[in-house]
């Protein structure tokens, strides 16, 4: 018996010190690097900022700009995310389908590229495969806030030869944009200018080359006027802008960053026709789309183009709202989108099965007066 005893005794106190030694145990001593580093390719992107806390090891895996890049292609693809910029000066990632589940850990604070304190004039004019493009004088800024990386892209030699000047240098220019080109693997800025003498300018900024190529591209009309909604979107190789001027009036206007080439396809008669005036361009499902408020009905009208310019494939959707600015579709496919231009601050879903709204406010300052990139 005291035999048996000290066999339950010794199994007991070598179990206890077998329990010790795993907590002593770092996740790194579990698993080998390799692995961990395909995990993290995995875990969707709101959640990386609190795993860079884990060890100084994540934090340098996670901020290394090439575990972006294969973050992009490796990460589920249902991710809906979003950040804002307020005019304070704080930033947000928002979890759109988080937002509207459960709404815990839907939005949580990044760290922009830039002082909170410092006054400063901000405005987002794209995004692209996660990257957040904006315009804070004098630089364009290309951030990336998954690693906290960003870049600064000085138009100093472009400006001082615009021929518009304003106080903010974002209304100089005529056109912006910011996209990839697979074929050389090079992040691309966009912009259009016109100079005193009233010639059209179509530049570029490589990241890959770190420089300014002036491409000269044949615009099919001239910028003379050309509206106030400059920002473009990136989609199928290109950047897409639409415009209110009237040479544009009833086109969106197309740059192919492969071939270099610019090109157009006609938006729907309904809408031209409609009382839906000023449309604008937003990205919906990985297709085209255009939206607008229709003062008859007092609804937003919502274009998309469901095959890449075929231009039969345009369907219509009415969002019982004044307001909306639609971001993306949920992963219901329902519509996602955020309050524009009204006294509520938040964001809007809009069920398309059951035809039914739904608003989620949003009570924190940089929500007030905002810039919305989708990542």
């Amino acid at each position: 018996m005291d035999k048996k005893k000290k066999e339950q005794t010794e199994q007991s106190s070598m179990k206890k010190k077998k329990n010790q030694n795993d907590k002593s145990k770092s996740i790194h001593d579990i698993l080998p690097l390799d692995l961990i580093h395909i995990i993290l390719l995995r875990v969707p992107i709101r959640h990386l900022a609190r795993l860079r806390c884990v060890s100084k090891l994540w934090c340098s895996l996670i901020s290394d700009p090439d575990f972006a890049e294969s973050h992009f292609h490796h990460s589920p693809v249902s991710t809906n995310s979003c950040i804002s910029i307020g005019k304070s000066g704080m930033a947000y990632s928002v979890d759109l389908d988080a937002l509207f589940s459960d709404g815990n850990d839907a939005l949580r604070e990044v760290s922009p590229p830039f002082y909170k304190t410092q006054p400063y004039v901000v405005k987002v004019l794209g995004s692209c495969r996660g990257f957040i493009f904006f315009i804070r004088d004098p630089n364009f800024v290309v951030w990336n806030p998954l690693t906290g990386s960003s870049k600064l892209i000085s138009y100093s030699h472009i400006d001082s030869r615009c021929k518009r000047q304003f106080f903010s240098r974002y209304c100089n220019f005529l056109l912006y944009g910011f996209g990839y080109d697979a074929s050389q693997d090079d992040y691309l800025v966009v912009v259009a200018w016109q100079d005193m003498n009233n010639h059209d300018h179509f530049d570029c900024f490589s990241m890959r080359t770190n420089s300014w190529i002036d491409f000269d591209a044949a615009l099919p009309k001239p910028l003379f006027s050309f509206g106030s909604d400059p920002t473009g979107f990136f989609l199928n190789d290109a950047i897409h802008w639409v415009q209110l001027s009237p040479a544009y009036r009833d086109v969106i206007l197309i740059f192919d960053l492969k071939e270099r080439t610019f090109s157009m396809i006609s938006k729907p008669e309904q809408l031209v026709m409609s009382a839906c005036s000023y449309p604008r361009l937003a990205l919906l499902g990985g297709c085209l789309a255009l939206y607008g408020c229709n003062y008859d009905s007092c609804n937003t009208d919502i274009w998309v183009m469901k095959e890449y310019k075929v231009h039969s494939s345009w369907t219509l959707y009415q969002i019982p709202c004044k307001f909306f600015q639609p971001l993306c579709l949920s992963s219901n496919g329902d519509i996602i989108g955020r309050a524009n231009d009204s006294p509520e601050t938040g964001f809007y879903m809009y069920n398309l099965r059951e035809e039914r709204l739904q608003f989620h406010q949003v009570h924190h300052d940089c929500f007030e007066q905002l810039d919305v990139a989708k990542c």
